[in-house]
């Protein structure tokens, strides 16, 4: 009886347009424990259901199996994600300690979840480096400027010179007695710096000419007595395009350590503060991060559309420690004082976070 109404329902609606196409597809029934109707079960966890949602599980009493099912559950996710990502989005950059404080005091359902925010930006940050990743590489090395070619070979034949002149001087330093200038080791500081600048300027003039080139920095003889790593820098001296390939694939797979890293650190600052749990604290971390990553996308794409240069390093600098400020007094209620040396605080940790993050890919990449 029931089969039959629903089927009487869905010719109403034009759902048998559907089952032209799938035949055999349909809304699937409800189980019953007995006869009646009010005896439906929950096809997921088998609860008696007490109205169109289970109230134990949350899954709807109606299950689709067509075509146009997959379509509805598509729209509900993107248009139920978009309304949730516009109301979070404008808290997350101008409110941040707001977003912060009412996730983590329990209003969850109107907004994006900090990892679930966190995932989406980290994908989103990795696709636009893919995206135009060889156009920022083209706009830093192939400069357009009249004569740019010819300003890196001055540039190169200057450094030439004063490499001659430190090599004069190292010779009559070995070979006179009374010479009493620079020491030795100093000269051959300056000169590892000159080759390393010649070599540079000759891989910009060779891309803006299409030549070939090598690596910038040859780290053939870098010793760190670590046989696995020593092995590790060998291959990336080799191969450094494939080792930067590496990198940005670890990047992108461990990003989620950059919080494991981060919250710690912010617990030491709230120490003496019982009522804040390292819950509270991920919440924050996750959330600042995801947008320090917009402020990433941002800062490229201003680049490509032509904003100048001072004005996106400006941003860069100011941005950051104002938004750290903003979310540590917002989210646990301080006083501007005690947010600001807790932002300087936090701003060394996140150097540090970002250094040891580093590090470990360098480590993962060079060994992998």
């Amino acid at each position: 009886m029931i089969g039959d109404i629903e089927a009487a329902a869905d010719i109403a609606t034009g759902a048998l347009v559907g089952r032209a196409v799938e035949p055999k597809a349909g809304n699937a029934h409800r189980a019953h424990a007995g006869h009646g109707p009010d005896d439906a079960l929950c096809l997921n966890c088998g609860t008696r259901l007490l109205g169109e949602h289970c109230h134990a599980c949350g899954q709807s009493a109606h299950v689709h199996r067509s075509l146009g099912g997959i379509g509805h559950e598509i729209a509900h996710g993107v248009f139920h994600f978009e309304g949730k990502i516009w109301r979070t989005l404008p808290l997350l950059i101008l409110h941040p300690g707001t977003l912060t404080r009412r996730y983590v005091n329990g209003e969850r359902a109107r907004f994006v979840s900090p990892l679930a925010l966190f995932l989406f930006t980290v994908f989103l940050m990795f696709a636009t480096i893919g995206a135009v990743g060889g156009e920022l590489a083209d706009t830093i090395v192939n400069d357009e400027r009249p004569g740019a070619t010819s300003d890196y070979a001055r540039e190169a034949d200057k450094a030439r010179a004063a490499l001659a002149i430190i090599d004069a001087q190292r010779s009559a330093a070995t070979r006179d007695k009374a010479y009493s200038g620079p020491p030795i080791a100093e000269l051959d500081q300056r000169a590892a710096a000159l080759r390393t600048t010649i070599r540079a300027l000759g891989v910009a003039t060779d891309m803006k000419r299409g030549g070939s080139h090598g690596p910038v920095v040859d780290l053939g003889d870098f010793k760190t007595g670590w046989e696995r790593l020593d092995h590790g820098i060998a291959k990336a001296n080799e191969n450094p395009g494939l080792m930067i390939y590496k990198l940005q694939t670890s990047a992108y797979k461990y990003s989620w350590g950059l919080i494991l890293l981060s919250v710690p650190f912010l617990a030491l600052l709230f120490l003496w503060r019982r009522k804040h749990h390292l819950y509270d604290h991920a919440i924050f971390v996750t959330y600042s991060i995801a947008f320090m990553m917009l402020l990433t996308i941002a800062l490229i794409v201003g680049h490509l559309v032509g904003v100048p240069d001072a004005t996106l390093r400006l941003a860069a600098v100011a941005v950051p420690p104002v938004h750290m400020f903003a979310q540590l007094r917002g989210a646990y209620a301080l006083r501007k004082r005690s947010a600001a040396w807790r932002t300087v605080a936090l701003l060394t940790f996140a150097f540090t976070v970002l250094l040891a993050f580093v590090v470990l890919l360098l480590l993962h990449g060079l060994t992998e």
